[in-house]
């Protein structure tokens, strides 16, 4: 088995869970590389030495990835996998952790989970983003969501919206959050969008700040092509993927379509959506129960 492993540094009281969930994997001859980046402080850490790789992983080059961080260290790792099919888990030594939702106490279990191949593939869906005039390279996907956002005045933009070729709306607002079901839990969230279960197909339009109070979040169906415009006093507007931002001039055009791949994510047996959703935002916490 080959495993690599992608993080971003933490706090010293996780340590001693790491390496142990490292020398499991080690004890059964697992093969381990780590991001370059990331491999001075794991090494440091841990006192052993690993090998580095850099850049993106190729189908074959590991059969999972393992992204020690919180939600946004799960982010990131999405351009390491792409379309290579590894799956990724995710141990949070992070804060929230609905994405990285493996903690540090069930690290032990999670190795043997992988050494057994006891686990469940969660399949998320991805947006891929395109903009007129700009190169976005191999970043051009989203996991959690696409934002388009007013950049350096406290004047909100007006992000004109059409679905495919019909027109939505004009939405005057500090910006427009094009939500994954994976993303609703995120940035759409805190601005009022639903939740929405991984695999449902939709993608939820969230406005930030909308002028008119009444324009409300908007499902659509996810195999549905977006074309976005956006002006303002600003001459650019903030293109965001993910937590990857772009200047973007006014008036480009943006398209928004699902990816022709998913990314793959690791669930412990008793782990679902709705145990994550009720752990994370404390359903049920309530003194009558």
């Amino acid at each position: 088995m080959k495993v690599a492993f992608f993080g971003k540094q933490f706090d010293p009281s996780f340590t001693h869970p790491i390496q142990v969930f490292i020398e499991k994997l080690e004890e059964n001859d697992v093969s381990i590389t780590v991001e370059e980046s990331f491999n001075s402080f794991l090494s440091k850490n841990t006192n052993k030495k690993f090998v580095s790789f850099k850049g993106a992983l190729k189908k074959g080059d590991a059969d999972y990835l393992i992204s020690i961080g919180g939600d946004g260290t799960v982010l990131d790792a999405v351009p390491l996998v792409r379309d290579s099919n590894i799956p990724i888990l995710g141990i949070n030594t992070g804060r929230l952790g609905f994405l990285s939702n493996i903690d540090v106490e069930s690290v032990v279990k999670a190795a043997d989970a992988l050494l057994k191949k006891d686990f469940e593939i969660d399949k998320r869906s991805l947006l891929e983003v395109s903009v007129d005039g700009l190169d976005l390279s191999q970043n051009c996907y989203a996991l959690n969501e696409v934002t388009i956002h007013k950049k350096d005045t406290s004047s909100m933009i007006t992000i004109h919206t059409y679905l495919k070729h019909t027109f939505v709306n004009s939405y005057w607002a500090d910006g427009l959050i094009i939500s994954t079901p994976t993303g609703s839990t995120a940035y759409s969230l805190s601005c009022g969008g639903p939740i929405v279960m991984p695999g449902s197909k939709n993608i939820v339009l969230t406005p930030i700040a909308p002028h008119n109070l009444n324009v409300r979040p908007l499902v659509i169906p996810q195999e549905e092509e977006l074309n976005l415009t956006a002006d303002g006093r600003d001459e650019s507007f903030f293109l965001t993927l993910d937590s990857r931002s772009h200047t973007v001039p006014n008036n480009s055009k943006v398209t928004v379509k699902p990816s022709s791949f998913s990314i793959s994510l690791i669930n412990l047996k008793e782990q679902n959506f709705f145990s994550t959703i009720r752990n994370k935002l404390h359903w049920g916490i309530d003194r009558r129960n």
